[in-house]
């Protein structure tokens, strides 16, 4: 069911605009308000799809109502009804965030397309929160110790921020989940966050990669083609692993960094880019400094903000959540039921010794699931988890 409100003080309009709607689709249900002030009312009360508002009316304009919806829950749709010689107040309220407006007497045509078109868009809305949360559960920090609890604190003061992050850690412990966390709550959050592993990259393409080239720039450049940073622009990039990456490259990434401007392999022309850099390594790069593999005023752009994200070993207290988390998600993965640790289970496995961390960790809860029993005891860890 689409819940649509209507809010007009001329009765006979308003039952025109309930009769309508009601006729037209089984699946409305029609609320209706006679003044601004009981519109905002029901809204604050009742989860609405649509509300359809006129312009001019007593106690509270339409204006004023939409202003306040727009803070309370701005996802709500608002279409307009604007009377002959309101078309400019009707156009204003367009540009306060008004979905549409439409005209009295209201046609008929126009009022079904702009309820259908405006509760498509609230559908739409819908789905990118739901889709949003999924994203945002595939990138959760699971766990409560004092280093992870730190590391979420230094996230919510950072991310709001402009400020560049440099994540270190060894391999396996969850550097890029830093990352998600940075671009999810961070005024860029609508735009892309572009992943970059330097690693992964032969560093003759590296550049390339990076800032993009024109066509025969170089013998497989059979066209021009833009570079992870123009994909990133008003977004984040996350440069990871960047310790592996060429002296040559990190000289063109400095410069980005210093003038928000790439230029592409074998052009002459500068682009500029709004790009947050999040960049990660599992190296000190301060023994990189020192042995000529890694530029120090790079490093220095880079490390506005260090979050060093700690070992499993040093976070043993999560390891239950962490086992809980990944029994739920490989059951769900998987279409099975969720398995559940037995406690002594459960002691064994934050004894064990976890130099892949929690990549490590996931690998052999995953293990145990389809190798244990219905319930995973102490033998089946010493049977199937051992090194």
């Amino acid at each position: 069911m689409s819940k649509i409100l209507i809010i007009e003080d001329e009765a006979a309009i308003r039952r025109v605009l309930v009769k309508i709607l009601s006729e037209e689709n089984d699946s409305y249900q029609v609320d209706e308000a006679e003044d601004g002030v009981a519109g905002l009312e029901k809204i604050k009360n009742n989860d609405y799809d649509l509300v359809l508002c006129d312009i001019k009316m007593p106690k509270m304009d339409g204006v004023e109502v939409l202003e306040e919806v727009k803070k309370i829950k701005p996802e709500i749709p608002m279409v307009m009804i604007s009377g002959h010689g309101d078309m400019e107040t009707a156009i204003h309220t367009m540009r306060l965030g008004a979905f549409d407006y439409i005209s009295k007497p209201p046609d008929l045509n126009r009022l079904l397309n702009t309820v259908r078109n405006a509760l498509d868009k609230k559908q739409l809305v819908v789905e990118n929160k739901i889709l949003k949360k999924k994203v945002s559960k595939n990138y959760e920090m699971i766990g409560d110790s004092e280093s992870i609890n730190h590391i979420k604190l230094m996230i919510d003061k950072v991310a709001p921020t402009e400020a560049r992050v440099l994540v270190t850690g060894p391999n396996g412990t969850g550097k890029e989940l830093v990352a998600h966390q940075l671009h999810e709550k961070s005024e860029r959050a609508g735009f892309p966050l572009i992943e970059v592993n330097c690693a992964a990259i032969p560093s003759e393409l590296i550049e390339s990669e990076l800032f993009g080239h024109v066509k025969g720039a170089f013998t497989s450049a059979v066209k021009d083609r833009a570079g992870k940073f123009e994909a990133a622009d008003k977004g984040t990039i996350f440069l990871d692993e960047i310790g592996d990456m060429s002296l040559s490259a990190q000289a063109k990434v400095l410069r980005a960094l210093q003038e928000s401007m790439i230029t592409r392999v074998g052009a002459d022309k500068d682009i500029k880019v709004d790009v947050r850099v999040v960049a990660a390594t599992n190296k000190d790069l301060k023994t990189e400094i020192a042995e000529g593999r890694f530029r120090e005023d790079l490093y220095h752009r880079l490390a506005v903000i260090l979050i060093k994200v700690p070992p499993l070993n040093e976070r043993r207290d999560d390891i239950p959540a962490l086992i809980k988390h990944f029994a739920e998600k490989i059951a769900s993965e998987q279409g099975n039921a969720v398995k559940v640790f037995s406690a002594q289970a459960i002691q064994l496995l934050q004894e064990y010794d976890w130099t892949g961390n929690i990549r490590e960790l996931r690998n052999v809860v995953e293990r145990l699931i389809i190798l244990g029993g219905n319930e995973i005891s102490e033998t089946d860890v010493k049977l199937f988890a051992s090194k």
